[in-house]
């Protein structure tokens, strides 16, 4: 699943000439801690409660403020643990998108970030999630699936994305019905797919469970 996928729709962007007042009504009505501010479809930053809930002049406009997070985003075809790891990080419920011109298209919240990781994660019921990266010849579920049952285990979900680091390639996030991934990752090999991730308990190939952990670490914030 990638960002433009997760963007939410009910959340429009801030303009610079909006006042800190509509700014503060907005993130109150949407229930977050901040919200985009753009000016002719480029993202400026993000106005944050924080910094806006002790002006005291609430009808500044929000041009003549300095706005923050102005490096904080992510490109629409990113996967969403990308967009996980930049609200995790930045300690903020709400990402921008941007396109491949850096024109602003959307912002996904940490809710609709956590949604989608609900989805996939194999923390709902046993089981676990592989993701593998291939050139788009290569790709034939069918094929990945036999291989997958013959190894008694079968897939519950399967999930198609760009690779963000090779635009020759996609990445495809399966969820697994099984915890024990060590002959299903020979076998796939085996045929030369290349597993970039897993999760589960084991540590072997897991270079993605640092995400797993600051999301933990962000829901006992």
């Amino acid at each position: 699943m990638i960002a433009e996928e997760l963007i939410n729709q009910m959340i429009p962007p801030l303009k610079l000439y909006d006042t800190v007042d509509k700014a503060l009504r907005w993130m109150d009505e949407f229930r977050v801690n901040e919200l985009p501010v753009v000016s002719n479809r480029k993202y400026m930053g993000l106005a944050t409660e924080q910094s806006l809930i002790e002006l005291p002049d609430r009808a500044q406009q929000l041009k003549e403020l300095e706005l923050e997070y102005q490096d904080v985003h992510v490109q629409g075809h990113q996967h969403f643990y990308d967009v996980m790891e930049a609200a995790i990080k930045n300690k903020i419920q709400v990402v921008p998108v941007l396109d491949e011109e850096q024109d602003y298209v959307g912002v996904i919240t940490i809710n609709d970030t956590l949604a989608a990781f609900g989805q996939m994660s194999a923390l709902q019921g046993q089981g676990s999630i592989l993701v593998l990266s291939m050139a788009d010849r290569d790709y034939s579920l069918s094929q990945i699936s036999r291989l997958i049952e013959e190894e008694n285990s079968k897939i519950l979900s399967a999930y198609v994305s760009p690779d963000e680091m090779d635009p020759y390639k996609i990445k495809l996030t399966l969820k697994l019905n099984t915890t024990d991934l060590s002959r299903i990752i020979a076998t796939l090999e085996r045929f030369e797919y290349r597993i970039t991730a897993q999760f589960n308990d084991n540590t072997d190939y897991d270079v993605g469970r640092d995400r797993l952990d600051m999301l933990f670490k962000y829901l006992d914030i």
